[in-house]
């Protein structure tokens, strides 16, 4: 399906992690100019969904109120797992996206997250149904979903339901042959299904714009001038089969560096496949907690624990054995979020079922209060 493909181009504008001015508020005046640059240089598509925190409402203001809506395509998501007991209250979460954006439609709409659990929620509150509904009415354009579990779930839901006209997948390098993501998995069988693919977390949440220094020195020899980002948007800009990919950009430099190498952009070469191969052998040596902070695990928690901040600060042991700015790290984390100490935990598991990453978050937790109670 070659819809939109060169209407929207090979980059995407992620939404998840917008700048701020504090914890509670996004810094809308930057926000209009990184939207103002993204479009000047041609991109047209901008993802959010209705659990990102004020990430709707800022769109409708950077954007949908500045442009003409037939400028850009705009896509969002349902999460139904989230607190949902009714299908009412799934409804609710359309409802309410369209409130806060305002777009009158929506060009992509995505049942957010399938996989394991959270899958069930759709089909028991029988909304596939529905939002083919809204999609006859004009208020979606295009339905699909995004997606992080196993190969063999991507191939059930895809034979399931035909009606989703695209997947949403988590590819990056690191996670390619990762047998915990199985990015190449699910990418061939969104291929055989004959269903484009729209890329997301091609940088692993904002890790591998920082990776550590046996990776960085791999990169740097090859291409001294090229930001580690790049390379990992341009492995995911490579593949076949794609709508966009996305990057989660949280300032204007961030978006002034994708532009730089993804306008006119051009396919890897034989060279730089096997530099960002090695890169991806060498990165996988190293033990780190794949967490890419997309906090659905602390939506979850009964016990409010600050999750995704005591895994960065596992991590920077791990990959600086810099104790005491990683507990810095995790201190400031709780202050920031409001949340509480990893050892509070019950190990009740509900953050391990909405995990995209299949953590084993309990113990992992475990690990972190060993770690930080020294």
């Amino acid at each position: 399906m070659a819809y939109l493909g060169e209407e929207i181009g090979k980059l995407g504008f992620g939404l998840m992690r917008l700048p701020h001015i504090n914890e509670d508020k996004i810094d809308i005046e930057q926000v209009k100019l990184m939207v103002d640059e993204f479009l000047a240089a041609g991109f047209t598509y901008f993802d959010t969904a209705w659990a990102y925190p004020g990430s709707e409402e800022a769109i409708r203001e950077a954007l949908v109120e500045r442009y003409p809506r037939e400028k850009f395509q705009l896509a969002t998501k349902n999460a139904a797992w989230i607190n949902c007991k009714t299908r009412e209250e799934a409804i609710e979460q359309f409802n309410l996206s369209m409130q806060r954006t305002n777009a009158g439609y929506f060009d992509f709409y995505l049942l957010h997250n399938l996989g394991d659990s959270r899958t069930q929620a759709f089909d028991d509150f029988d909304l596939w149904n529905f939002f083919s509904q809204k999609k006859a009415e004009g208020k979606i354009k295009h339905l699909g979903f995004s997606f992080h579990s196993t190969p063999e779930q991507l191939e059930e839901i895809l034979t399931k339901h035909p009606e989703a006209e695209f997947v949403q997948l988590q590819i990056n390098y690191a996670d390619w042959e990762n047998p915990a993501i199985q990015s190449r998995a699910c990418y061939e069988v969104a291929r055989k299904h004959n269903k484009p693919v729209i890329i997301m977390e091609p940088v692993k949440g904002g890790s591998l714009a920082t990776p550590p220094e046996t990776v960085a020195k791999i990169f740097k020899d090859a291409e001294p001038d090229s930001s580690f980002a790049s390379w990992a948007i341009r492995f995911a800009a490579d593949l076949e089969g794609l709508i966009t990919v996305l990057s989660g950009m949280s300032s204007i430099e961030q978006i002034r560096d994708n532009l730089s190498y993804m306008k006119g952009f051009k396919h890897l070469t034989d060279s730089q496949k096997k530099v960002i191969e090695h890169a991806r052998i060498e990165l996988a040596k190293i033990p780190i907690i794949p967490c890419t902070t997309c906090d659905y695990c602390a939506k979850v928690c009964p016990m409010d624990i600050c999750i995704s901040p005591s895994f960065m600060a596992m991590n920077i042991v791990t990959l600086y054995n810099s104790y005491d700015f990683a507990k810095g790290q995790l201190d400031w984390g709780m202050t920031r979020t409001g949340r509480k100490h990893p050892s509070e935990c019950i190990k009740c598991g509900a953050c391990e079922k909405a995990c995209p990453q299949h953590i084993k978050i309990r113990d992992e937790l475990e690990r972190v209060t060993e770690t930080f109670s020294k």
